[in-house]
Order: C-alpha cells, then structure tokens, then sequence
C-alpha cells in the first residue's frame, strides 16, 4: 500500500503499515513511516531517541543518512534521571520520544515486552496519572535540554481509558510545556490495536483509535527565562479557572450576589480547591476585583457578571 499524508500536505497521517524497521513483535511500535515522515519535514542532520524501543527510529534515521543516538530504560538509560545531553555528547538538531500511554502496555517484568522483573524507572509502572505526568514533563524537559536552539523535540503519545476515566496525556504534555514553542499537533491513526479484537458490553463512546505527535522548536534563552515563562503560563492558567469558579457560581446565584453568598457558592462548588489555598476568600475578592471585564459592583459588597458592552 502506497504510504501518503506528509506533514506538509496534513496534520493528519495514517500508515497501515509499519514497515521493515525495528521488530514486529515489539509492543507499541511506532510505524517506521512516520519518522521518515518526521525526517523529511524537520530535516535534522543529527536525532537522538532516549526510547528507541526495538530501534525503528534509528534505523529510519541511518537509512536517511542522519547520524542516530538511541537509547532505552531496558538498556540502562533513564529518561527521566539520566542527561541525553550527557549521553549524547552535543546537542542533536531533533530528539523524539514514545513513551508508554501509563499503563496501556506494561513493559517491564515477567510475562511482558521485556525484563525478567518490574522496572522502577518504567513510565508504564507509575502509580497513577500525576505520576505519569510529572515523569512525563521531566523526560520532555530533558529531550528540551539536548536539542540545540532552534531544533526540534517531539513525543508520540496516545490518550487512555480505564473504569470510566479518560485521561489526555497530549493536553497534559501542552500544558506543561512552554506555550511559545509548540509548533504542531499531528493526529495520526492507530492501526492493528488490540482493543479492536474486544467486544465491550454497553459501551457507548468511541474507542481510542489515535495518537498525538507533539512538535515544540526550542527558543534559545536561558533557564531562568524559561522557567519564568513557565510560571507564567501556570498562574495565568490558575487565574483563570478562579475566574470560572467564581462566574460559574455568579451564574447560579442569579447573575448577583453579596460577597458573604459568594464564598459560600465556590466552597461549595470548589471545596478541595479551596482546602488548598488557605487565602480563598482573598483570592476571590482579588478575582472579583481584578476582573473589570467580567464583574462589576453596583453596590458595597455586591457582585454581579457585568453584562457585554
């Protein structure tokens, strides 16, 4: 079958085939199609991949004459507590990574892709999704830190449902990251998933039946600018959900209210939020008050949603 969809024609990719890369039987493969497809847009002269897995990545890469690094957990390198800078040597022009979807595929340990027992650094071992989120950032960060200004890094990730959770890995992995260097989100189709081979009782919703490929191309500034960008987005981010809290519960109060109703409405609606910052009640004035362009005070004490000009 003819392989098509290049990232310059479409965000979205589908490849049946997985090609002649790496090994078949390896769990969680990535189609060899879609880092030749990665290659030719990004043009890298060198690549690294600190979870190569069976290898696809680099062969793809050698055979396009791109100086490859690949490294795994199941050959002793760490993603999350090893430097790829380190291990490299130099900065590489791209650096992607699959990782586990959480616990979608367990790799380490008897009866798995690989090991005789449970690895403590596997992504697919965490505990729950903060874990898995948090290690994620940590290998995204590092992947950030061995790729030259100006270059490229990626990850393949796909999302998960379980006892009637979805968690989005890719929004997660966004979200974390520095806003101002994401450049793509490609959909690709996920094919020969061992969920198509179930029949599932009174299930209503959709199977998962794709991956994201998330590109960011690293701006050259230093750590301490970067961080500060990151902190940025992160309060403007909880700016903005109190923001919501306190309109949703304007909404429901009638669109008006007296400050005493409101604390009461948004602990109610928001109570472990609340057990969390200790200065709620000041933080909803300082929304109240901060926010000129979604609440107005038309008497002492009282709010309301201040209605479009």
């Amino acid at each position: 079958m003819t392989q098509t969809n290049a990232i310059s024609q479409t965000s979205l990719l589908s490849f049946p085939s997985r090609g002649p890369w790496g090994d078949a039987g390896y769990r969680g493969n990535c189609s060899g199609h879609v880092y030749r497809e990665l290659f030719q847009a990004l043009k890298p002269s060198s690549f690294c991949d600190p979870m190569m897995g069976s290898g696809t990545s680099i062969e793809v890469a050698h055979e396009l004459g791109i100086e490859a690094h690949g490294f795994d957990l199941r050959l002793g390198f760490n993603a999350v507590t090893d430097s790829i800078l380190q291990a490299v040597g130099q900065p590489v022009d791209f650096c992607c990574s699959h990782p586990p979807y959480h616990d979608v595929v367990l790799y380490s340990g008897p009866g798995n892709v690989w090991g005789s027992e449970p690895h403590p650094g596997d992504l697919s071992r965490c505990r729950d999704d903060a874990e898995f989120n948090s290690k994620l950032q940590l290998v995204l960060m590092n992947q950030r830190d061995a790729v030259r200004g100006g270059g490229h890094y990626s990850t393949i990730i796909g999302d998960r449902r379980a006892s009637g959770s979805y968690s989005s890995y890719q929004a997660e992995a966004i979200a974390r990251m520095p806003a101002d260097e994401l450049v793509a989100v490609l959909v690709k189709v996920q094919h020969g998933v061992q969920s198509d081979r179930k029949a599932y009782r009174n299930f209503a919703l959709p199977r998962i039946a794709h991956e994201y490929i998330l590109i960011w191309r690293k701006r050259e500034r230093k750590t301490f600018d970067l961080l500060r960008a990151m902190a940025v987005n992160a309060n403007t981010r909880l700016r903005d959900t109190w923001r919501a809290i306190v309109h949703m519960c304007l909404l429901q109060l009638g669109g008006e209210a007296a400050l005493p109703d409101i604390y009461g409405a948004v602990r109610s609606a928001a109570d472990e939020r609340c057990e969390r910052n200790e200065h709620w009640q000041a933080k909803i004035r300082q929304v109240l008050n901060q926010g000129d362009a979604w609440f107005e005070s038309n008497a002492r004490g009282v709010w309301r949603i201040k209605a479009p000009s």
